[in-house]
């Protein structure tokens, strides 16, 4: 006798006490006899009615992305597996007292519990060398053209861009710079930066530069784009 169904109060009665001892359908490791099981459930058995069941069907669907790859024969129906014949008691009520309380959470014994919690932990092991190998996330950064503009034409405009690069912050690297004509011979400084955005404000390195108030008159944010 194997599983019937898993439909009925009968056959998921049946499929809850033949798992109430196991982690996988045949031996101790996932399978296909797993996967044909898996997936002839229409959806996961009810967790207080169906214990063992439940926890299995949670634990198996984890390993979905894996299907194809587990070992066992894919074409075998899910009824040729279960229990044989005097396995399990007809109705769920003929099992000793001493079996109703259910732990809702995990197996009845510590045997399984140990299977569980070594395959959860060699998972998380899994887990953690994927992020590790991908490193830290990158600081993100911003490019920014920063426009200085002067008084007037008589303005020092090479000590007012030394000024402006004299000004350090942690996060900011400045970057290359030119002349910009304006209009009656004034013209003002165009200058890159690199910033990053959690350690660098640009209306405080504005409000910083604009206290430079022999040289610089205003300043102006012309580009910016993230890296």
């Amino acid at each position: 006798m194997g599983f019937t169904d898993f439909v009925s109060d009968a056959g998921l009665a049946l499929a809850n006490n033949y798992l109430s001892t196991r982690s996988y359908i045949v031996g101790s490791s996932p399978s296909q006899a797993d996967v044909v099981t898996f997936k002839a459930f229409s959806a996961a058995p009810d967790a207080e009615k169906y214990p063992h069941a439940a926890r299995w069907y949670k634990h198996i669907a984890s390993y979905e992305s894996e299907f194809t790859t587990l070992p066992g024969d894919a074409s075998k129906a899910f009824t040729a597996y279960g229990p044989e014949g005097a396995d399990l008691p007809a109705n769920p009520k003929d099992k000793p007292e001493e079996d109703e309380e259910e732990d809702l959470f995990g197996s009845d014994s510590e045997e399984e519990d140990a299977e569980v919690v070594e395959e959860r932990n060699r998972r998380l092991e899994e887990y953690k060398a994927k992020k590790a190998a991908k490193g830290p996330k990158p600081a993100a950064k911003s490019i920014v053209t920063l426009e200085v503009k002067p008084w007037d034409d008589e303005t020092d405009l090479v000590q007012m861009e030394a000024n402006v690069r004299a000004i350090e912050m942690d996060g900011l690297t400045w970057g290359a710079s030119k002349l910009v004509a304006v209009g009656f011979g004034i013209k003002k400084l165009q200058i890159n930066l690199v910033v990053e955005d959690e350690k660098v404000s640009t209306d405080d390195l504005q409000a910083q530069i604009e206290e430079d108030e022999d040289h610089v008159q205003s300043t102006d944010v012309a580009a910016m784009q993230k890296l």
